[in-house]
């Protein structure tokens, strides 16, 4: 992983936002410990805590219809627009897991609640893991105790290792955002690197900063920038039980983010920039990955141009050929042609801006160029479909040997 955060192309930096690496966003401690999850011994149990008596805040969960434990818990027993807390563990979602499930997130709920010295309801709850297995509740128990003496403003690394499983490395950030009402800090971490597909991809990612933002521009903000980053990443297609985003504003910078102003826009286009690379950053670490991509379609029909981006950077054939640096773009097309039904289709393909294909047939293209374009990190390939108006674009991890071996062994 790149030192630098903001290291892909397809993700500008705002030039109001600076990298500033180190605390929390003030306002917020943190910390990750053992707590007897994982057989490895590794951190498994992170503890988030806002000191700001009148945090905002404002969350998204997976749409999946097998939302796990704690995400129900939180849909039901939230106070989702003023969360104080967040405890999360690694090692084991709790989804599938029925009534005993539900019991065991309200135990971990009640015990980061004591731990914090707020009310439940102000205390969400995450998990990440294999499905189907049981929490050992009584062992999170006594690790949110553990984390809760450890809790400091430079915990946020510490809480990011936390939540990690097949990760093959920590997702966070720490940026100063200037805005005309003064600067704030926007601090995150994230988790990601299989079981992931757009419509919310198995991911956790928690944002902080010390604006002062009222609740309902968090929720308009976290909405919006979901569907232009998380909402557009594939590793396998597979969409996950426990997916959870959480911002939360401590407001102790006093500097007031108001609804409709030129910060508003400046905080947008930071948090936007932040989530964007978050979600490149899970899709370049998806299990085994090689290279990424991404895929952009135009068209004239918006749900033509969705299901042809969803069938290309889903499609396994694709994958592997990313994976192996081959430009077979017929493998984009028969995406195209399954997904846009009524063919012939007249599509246009291109590749690392090579066009290769025009109104569904081959062009005479230099091979040696377009070979050597495809052997980079990050390759874009853009799709026509006839028609004006519409455009989408997902970002997509390549097929690989050794995420058969990770999945194949993984509850082992």
């Amino acid at each position: 992983m790149s030192a630098v955060f903001f290291s892909s192309r397809w993700v500008e930096r705002p030039a109001h936002v600076t990298e500033r690496p180190g605390r929390l966003a003030p306002g917020f401690r943190a910390a990750g410990v053992a707590c007897g999850l994982k057989p490895s011994g590794a951190t498994d149990l992170g503890l988030l805590v806002s000191d700001g008596p009148d945090t905002t805040s404002a969350a998204r969960f997976t749409r999946s219809g097998a939302p796990a434990a704690p995400v129900l818990l939180c849909q039901d027993r939230c106070r989702l627009e003023a969360l104080r807390v967040i405890a999360a563990n690694s090692g084991c979602a709790n989804a599938a897991t029925g009534r005993r499930g539900l019991d065991h997130a309200a135990k971990m709920q009640g015990a980061a609640a004591m731990a914090a010295g707020v009310g439940e309801d102000l205390v969400a709850v995450a998990s990440t893991g294999g499905i189907a297995h049981e929490l050992p509740v009584d062992d999170v128990v006594r690790g949110i105790g553990a984390a809760r003496g450890e809790l400091r403003e430079d915990g946020g690394d510490d809480f990011a290792d936390a939540i990690q499983t097949t990760d093959r490395f920590p997702k966070r950030a720490a940026l100063d955002v200037a805005l005309p009402a003064g600067t704030v800090r926007l601090t995150a971490q994230a988790k990601g690197a299989g079981m992931i597909s757009p419509f919310f991809a198995t991911m956790l990612c928690f944002v902080q900063t010390d604006a002062i933002l009222p609740a309902a521009t968090a929720d308009l903000l976290l909405g919006v920038c979901v569907k232009r980053s998380f909402d557009r990443i594939s590793v396998d297609g597979q969409l996950s039980t426990n997916d959870t985003a959480i911002l939360m504003a401590s407001g102790a910078s006093g500097v007031t983010v108001s609804p409709e102003s030129e910060d508003e826009l400046r905080f947008g286009e930071a948090l936007d920039a932040l989530l964007r690379q978050l979600g490149v950053l899970i899709v370049a670490d998806g299990e085994g990955a090689r290279r990424i991509a991404r895929v952009i379609v135009r068209g004239g029909d918006e749900r033509n141009v969705e299901h042809a981006a969803r069938a290309v950077a889903n499609s396994p054939l694709v994958k592997a050929a990313l994976h192996g640096g081959d430009p077979n773009w017929g493998r984009i097309a028969q995406s195209v042609g399954m997904a846009v039904p009524g063919g012939p289709v007249p599509f246009d393909i291109a590749i690392e801006g090579i066009q290769v294909c025009s109104a569904g047939q081959a062009i005479p293209v230099d091979q040696a160029a377009l070979d050597s374009a495809v052997q980079g990190s990050e390759i874009e390939y853009e799709i026509g479909l006839p028609g004006d108006g519409a455009e989408t674009e997902v970002f997509f991890s390549d097929l690989s040997h050794e995420y058969v071996t990770v999945n194949a062994d993984y509850t082992t």
